[in-house]
């Protein structure tokens, strides 16, 4: 019997602001070729200068070939985004958010004849109190139509990530989580299936802390006075991303693989959105 075709989905980092989209579209055009991927997800929560998202950014993120944009605790920083949601099909806010709020906490996309469930989830601990991602994600599994289901834990405690992985272990493809925009190097496929890792990373200024300007926030870590942090929009940029290579009918993932990449400063740019 022909073993299915594995289904393969890259998924990227937090963007952060302008540089980190303009390092996202110059990577995706090596990758997307190289890798001969199915599906592309991105956390774009940080995408529109550093802070939310609003409908320009979505669209240029889509018109690069992103086809599936999660979110997180900074889903609403443009207010906008509240009215304009509800037209952006492909933007998945924090599944566990109070019920009534607008958008879509999960998402079924259909590519090259797989569906794949994509749901987002925010943790709580160090975090804003939302509903239990735990209970949320019981909620939400059985009433999904694939197996192929992949999971942003938002959060930042490594514990409550991992938690989340041996909580779905056999129940999702994968765990993923993001939020503290550093790297881990713990990827692992569970015993049941399920691949796991602490952060997927960031896209965005490589000479940077956390894709924000150093200046700014060592200012307040030395003196402990208010200081807005702004994203750094020039210089060597920062790829991080993994891919993974699941089993389409079983929903297994057979492999977890994280990328790094680093490049050149982009050509600049004075729009900052």
């Amino acid at each position: 019997m022909t073993k299915p075709k594995l289904f393969k989905v890259l998924f990227i980092g937090d963007i952060i602001g302008q540089l980190g989209r303009h390092v996202c579209q110059l990577a995706l055009a090596e990758l997307r070729q190289e890798l001969k991927l199915d599906l592309i997800i991105a956390n774009g929560e940080n995408s529109a200068h550093g802070y939310g998202i609003t409908e320009k950014v979505y669209k240029e993120l889509m018109n690069m070939g992103i086809e599936a944009v999660t979110m997180g605790n900074h889903i609403w920083d443009k207010r906008e985004i509240i009215k304009e949601i509800d037209k952006l099909p492909f933007l998945v806010r924090p599944a566990n958010y109070p019920p009534g709020s607008p958008g879509n906490g999960q998402l079924i996309i259909d590519k090259n004849g797989v569906k794949a469930a994509i749901v987002n989830l925010s943790g709580r601990t160090f975090m804003q109190s939302l509903d239990c991602p735990f209970r949320k994600i019981d909620e939400v599994l059985p009433k999904l139509t694939t197996n192929v289901v992949i999971i942003d834990m938002h959060a930042e405690a490594t514990s409550e990530k991992c938690a989340m992985g041996w909580h779905v272990d056999g129940r999702a493809s994968a765990v993923l989580g993001t939020h503290t925009h550093v790297m881990t190097a713990d990827e692992r496929l569970l015993p049941k299936g399920t691949a796991l890792i602490s952060d997927v990373g960031m896209v965005g200024a490589y000479d940077s802390i956390i894709g924000m300007n150093k200046e700014q926030i060592l200012k307040r870590f030395v003196t402990q006075l208010p200081e807005r942090f702004e994203p750094t929009d020039t210089g060597v940029g920062l790829f991080n991303a993994v891919v993974l290579k699941i089993d389409p009918v079983s929903g297994q993932t057979k492999e977890i693989q994280r990328i790094k990449k680093i490049i050149e400063p982009p050509t600049e740019s004075k729009n900052r959105t």
